[in-house]
């Protein structure tokens, strides 16, 4: 079967990608040095800059660079973040599920809903917050949105993940979508820690996205924005009433939590991409922060990984 037209074109970013890592050229002769352009604002910088004259935007290491270069490793310049999110819960899952084997208990149909227990607790879930006050681990705020408790759990959300980030991103840009859907995850999780939930998965921050949009829509008028905020807001009655219901032990603290500090970010951030040196500096940084969160929860997560249980 043939291959779409977006797939050979990411296809030749990636072999592209590759010959640059190896050395190898282009096949059209070798070319001098060229000006950059900084990632975060688009200036033209010189040959063997370091930083961004017009921005101060550091050239070899900053989320704006790194973003560059995730976009072309994954072929997708409008949502390398959403790429790379989707990506880490489904290693985190491979890796819930190998945990679980090891433990002896990932045989018959564990993978499909059966991923919780012990292993999960050690990679990170949420846990009730007199727990999390007692062994001072708030970093399972961040982790438990990467696990899933199997690929029904995860499969439902990374749908969701596909449907609503890409156009998220794309509205406030890669760094700001980053800490949108860190903060909010994270704070669902708190108010799920709060409630006295063990909990994980990525709807908390998914939700997030959810309250994102509502916030845009009750920015915006047009027909088309307020059917989208009426679909929008029947969805999440339903999703709240499965809570409710017991159906697939859904965690509405963790939803409503993500939700609100959602809408409360949609409702502060302009809905828009940064515009000028000073905006996407601030973006940048906001991005930068949620990145080394993330980074600093999972070496927490390992260092503490064989920690008794208490």
């Amino acid at each position: 079967m043939a291959l779409s037209y977006e797939w050979q074109r990411r296809l030749e970013r990636w072999k592209s990608t590759l010959r640059g890592l190896v050395g190898f050229g282009g096949g059209g002769g070798e070319q001098g040095p060229r000006p950059q352009i900084c990632p975060a604002c688009g200036a033209l910088v010189g040959i063997n800059a370091t930083k961004c004259h017009e921005c101060g935007t550091d050239l070899r290491f900053s989320l704006a660079a790194l973003g560059k270069k995730f976009s072309g490793i994954f072929g997708d310049q409008e949502a390398p973040v959403t790429t790379a999110l989707l990506i880490a819960n489904f290693a985190m899952l491979g890796i819930s599920w190998m945990a679980l084997t090891a433990a002896g208990k990932g045989g018959g149909l564990a993978i499909l809903w059966g991923l919780s227990g012990e292993s999960q607790i050690r990679l990170g879930m949420s846990i009730p917050i007199p727990y999390l006050i007692a062994t001072n681990e708030w970093w399972r705020l961040v982790t438990a949105m990467f696990l899933h408790g199997g690929l029904i759990h995860i499969g439902f959300n990374m749908m969701a993940l596909m449907q609503f980030g890409p156009a998220i991103e794309e509205l406030y840009g890669s760094a700001r979508y980053l800490f949108i859907y860190v903060v909010t995850g994270a704070f669902g999780f708190l108010l799920s820690s709060a409630s006295g939930h063990f909990s994980l998965g990525a709807s908390g921050a998914l939700l997030g996205l959810v309250g994102v949009m509502l916030a845009v829509t009750t920015k915006r008028g047009g027909s088309y924005m307020r059917d989208l905020r009426s679909r929008l807001i029947t969805s999440v009655i339903i999703l709240f009433v499965m809570g409710l219901s017991g159906f697939m032990s859904m965690d509405n603290y963790a939803h409503g939590g993500g939700l609100a500090s959602g809408f409360l970010l949609g409702k502060i951030f302009a809905d828009r991409q940064p515009m000028n040196a000073g905006e996407k500096k601030r973006a940048y940084g906001m991005g930068m922060l949620a990145a080394l969160v993330v980074i600093a929860s999972f070496v927490l997560m390992i260092v503490h990984y064989r920690d008794p249980l208490q």
